[in-house]
């Protein structure tokens, strides 16, 4: 084997954390606050790993982005089963850190710039060569645009539904909310390059047998 499934050959499929994900996919389906909601905020989740298993043997991830994916699915399933205002993991951070508003939304916002900046990251490293600061560079931009998508995204929403979006925008009467959620996906983004990095590059050598 060479190449890409070369790659893909070094490590079994995740079944054990994507279960696990599973598992707790069908608790958060079980009477959810509001359905509309969870499905449109498990979507990503109910679509992208079951993606990430067909797509295997084409393009095997590092166990660092693994655990992202399952760990950023389990945060979207969460709040799709209570809504991001609701979730009580969110109501115990408000009182920890003596915040105005349930933060759990942004959280999930972090959580989109974290996980993703990095499995952006290993695309562009693995697919492209890239390096350095052009690397951290355009896996910003990427994380950005994700982040302004889903914005986009939740206004449509909010003009389709009007008030039944409600829950999904999870604004809590901030008017500034959609630019705090880019922000902070942005704060995510750079989290996860800058502490995350140097592990994700011995993953990477050890996965491809490449210098990163």
């Amino acid at each position: 084997m060479t190449g890409a499934k070369a790659e893909a050959g070094t490590i079994r499929r995740p079944w054990l954390p994507f279960g696990a994900v599973a598992v707790f996919a069908v608790w958060s389906a079980i009477a959810p606050a509001d359905v509309p909601t969870w499905w449109m905020e498990s979507l990503p989740a109910l679509i992208g790993l079951p993606l990430v298993l067909w797509l295997w043997p084409r393009f095997a991830w590092t166990p660092l982005a693994v655990a992202l994916m399952a760990l950023h699915a389990v945060v979207l399933l969460l709040g799709a089963h209570y809504t991001y205002a609701e979730t009580p993991l969110g109501f115990w951070m408000q009182d920890v850190l003596g915040t105005a508003r349930n933060p759990y939304d942004r959280l999930g916002h972090l959580m989109q710039g974290f996980a993703p900046a990095i499995l952006a990251r290993e695309v562009l490293s693995r697919r492209l060569g890239l390096r350095g600061g052009w690397l951290a560079f355009l896996v910003l931009c990427f994380c950005q645009a994700l982040s302004s998508c889903y914005e986009l995204l939740e206004w449509g929403s909010a003009e389709l539904f009007g008030d039944g979006a409600v829950a999904f925008l999870g604004t809590q009467g901030d008017p500034w909310d959609a630019q705090w959620d880019m922000f902070t996906c942005l704060i995510g983004a750079g989290l996860a390059l800058s502490t995350l990095g140097r592990w994700h590059n011995r993953q990477l050598a050890r996965l491809t047998g490449r210098a990163f």
